[in-house]
């Protein structure tokens, strides 16, 4: 019985995948250059037009179009978007199907044939792809805030140089490493493409939720609207970021030790079950057959999510 549903499941896999290749090597030049153009320019207008045309072509086509009204998908879109993931939200949800499946049959395989180690290990895969998507979103925003003192430095340095705000950020996507040079970059590109200065720095905002940058921009916007010396201003919003900065930094490196214990308590007792599970299931199957079993079992998560979550909120200290 293992062996039919592992070979069921590849089959599955290898014939989207199949299908997958096929609709990328037939997309046509023209529809790839209309989607990169609507990449960037991201007026409501534009993106409403998108929206329509993406889902009259392409195998996640019809994915794209069914989830096309649901009240998640602009959220969905921003979070790929901030985990700089070049998927649309109908390839991120048939890749989250395909880990669910995975994980089902993986579960299932390990488990022994039971059906309830198979349910975990089909919410595991759902959660995975998720996980994945936050992960590469803190460790991108990460890396946008350490640079963002560097570039509020040559932003400042260029103006005073007599540069206009639009060749700075011109700079910044020539002189410094991603993520920075990538999203002024973009910046640059929308501007060129028909946005205004305002626009196209409120969708970096969109695309990276930090509060520093959005500060930066705020800034930027007011004395467009009232005049001043922007170079002075940047240089004074470098200083508050430095700043920040180094208080952040002295904060994890005090609290390291207390979110390592954290995530070691919360995952030992997870990890130590599914060991035994798979070494021998009859020895704790009825934790999940007995009633009180199940009642020990829905008691210990519950109060090792609160122990996890109420550590991670001692930690998280506010700058």
């Amino acid at each position: 019985m293992e062996t039919p549903l592992i070979l069921s499941g590849l089959v599955f896999l290898s014939i989207f995948l199949f299908f997958l290749g096929l609709h990328r090597f037939l997309t046509s030049p023209a529809a790839e250059v209309e989607s990169r153009l609507d990449r960037y320019a991201t007026r409501q207008a534009i993106e409403a037009a998108a929206d329509t045309e993406a889902g009259q072509k392409g195998l996640t086509g019809a994915l794209d179009r069914v989830i096309a009204s649901r009240s998640g998908t602009p959220k969905l879109m921003t979070e790929l978007a901030r985990a700089d993931l070049k998927l649309t939200p109908g390839e991120f949800i048939a890749i989250n199907f395909i880990s669910v499946v995975a994980g089902f049959a993986l579960a299932f395989f390990l488990g022994h044939n039971s059906l309830a180690f198979a349910l975990v290990g089909a919410i595991v895969g759902f959660y995975l792809p998720r996980l994945y998507v936050r992960q590469r979103q803190a460790r991108r925003l990460q890396l946008f805030n350490n640079q963002l003192s560097d570039t509020l430095v040559l932003l400042a340095n260029t103006l005073r140089s007599g540069y206009s705000l639009l060749q700075a950020m011109e700079t910044v996507s020539h002189e410094l490493s991603p993520p920075v040079s990538e999203e002024f970059a973009r910046v640059t590109r929308e501007i060129g493409l028909g946005l205004t200065i305002e626009e196209a720095l409120n969708h970096m905002v969109q695309r990276i939720n930090s509060e520093d940058l959005d500060l930066i921009v705020t800034a930027i916007n007011i004395q467009h609207e009232v005049g001043g010396n922007l170079a002075e201003i940047l240089d004074t919003i470098a200083h508050t970021v430095r700043e920040r900065i180094r208080v952040k930094g002295q904060i994890m490196a005090m609290t390291g030790m207390q979110r390592l214990s954290g995530n070691i308590i919360a995952l030992l007792p997870v990890a130590l079950g599914a060991i035994m599970f798979v070494i021998s299931p009859k020895y704790i199957s009825n934790l999940f057959t007995d009633t009180c079993g199940m009642i020990m079992v829905g008691t210990g998560a519950t109060t090792i999510v609160i122990g996890y979550l109420l550590i991670r909120k001692i930690v998280a200290i506010e700058v």
